[in-house]
């Protein structure tokens, strides 16, 4: 089963939100969550063992999680103490540390280590730290719906007047839309 993961390369807190769009959960599945991690190559660490129901389970909760508690701070309230919960619980599973590396091309760099844990909690740690530099980061007020009829995807807009999550798709059907309306008029 290939899934067509409809936006990818936003904010990776924004990329797994729009995994539910408006048609579908698109990662309810392992089959679905591993087409979606392999798409997020370079941007996640590997989940050993494969992809399983237990990585579903987390990955899902901290996404429902990030979506409410970006609702709330996007609407200038206070994210829902259960999402909170989930979403700090989610943190705790898997602790990291950083680590500094020397490589002859590129010098010193510090990477984020983490011990051997659980796979889920592993994936639902690096999910949730996405999340909380999206909610704690400058541009949280800057996050868009798409304006797209019956879309629900978001995106972080590089140009102010950016209205679409994919111009070639929704921009297209509401270009189509206003031109039959004006020949109809």
């Amino acid at each position: 089963m290939t899934v067509n993961f409809p936006l990818i390369g936003e904010h990776l807190a924004l990329d797994l939100l729009n995994t539910r769009p408006a048609d579908g959960d698109l990662i309810a599945e392992p089959e679905g969550l591993a087409g979606w991690l392999a798409e997020e190559v370079g941007r996640l660490g590997p989940v050993g063992g494969g992809v399983g129901e237990a990585e579903v389970v987390a990955v899902v909760a901290v996404r429902e999680a990030a979506r409410a508690a970006l609702a709330a701070v996007r609407g200038g309230g206070r994210p829902p103490v259960g999402a909170l919960r989930v979403l700090n619980s989610a943190l705790a599973g898997a602790p990291a540390h950083r680590e500094l590396t020397w490589s002859a091309g590129s010098g010193l760099a510090a990477d984020r280590r983490r011990p051997a844990a659980d796979p889920a909690a592993r994936l639902a740690a690096e999910l949730a730290e996405a999340v909380t530099d999206l909610l704690t980061g400058p541009r949280v007020g800057e996050v868009r719906e798409c304006e797209g009829a019956e879309c629900v995807l978001l995106f972080l807009p590089a140009h102010p007047r950016r209205r679409w999550c994919v111009a070639g798709a929704c921009g297209n059907r509401a270009r189509v839309a206003r031109y039959y309306a004006r020949r109809r008029a």
